[in-house]
């Protein structure tokens, strides 16, 4: 793969994800998205992810975000509550269990640092 590179990203074709069933809280949300670049080991992951509009619950991976488009509420179990929109970046630490309200469908540019454990799991 190349390291090197650029990407409009408002206009990326993104693949879908499908989310697991016991995620969704309501609505029909549908998650897509795209890689674009991957290290050797697989801990350090960089891409694009949209979410239509709905509420969904996850755990987190030690992530840094951008907001491209659209706006969405990510409250955590044991603490703050976001409001994310258009060029707002948030991080998000690994373990942290979220609830996410997609107000308006929600496109993000990431990175993605996985620890030894869940790079060795995902290679399983």
């Amino acid at each position: 793969m190349i390291n090197s590179f650029a990407l409009h990203v408002p206009d990326a074709e993104l693949e879908p994800e499908p989310l697991d069933p016991e995620q969704i809280v309501s609505g029909t949300p549908e998650v897509t998205g795209k890689v674009v670049w991957e290290s050797a080991d697989g801990r350090q992951i960089r891409g694009i992810w949209q979410i239509t509009p709905g509420v969904v619950t996850d755990t987190e991976a030690d992530e840094m975000f951008v907001v491209l488009s659209g706006r969405a509420t990510v409250a955590f179990e044991d603490g703050p509550v976001l409001e994310v929109g258009p060029g707002d970046l948030a991080v998000l630490r690994e373990g942290d269990r979220t609830t996410w309200t997609v107000h308006e469908t929600l496109r993000k540019v990431y990175t993605i640092n996985l620890g030894p454990d869940v790079a060795e799991d995902e290679d399983r």
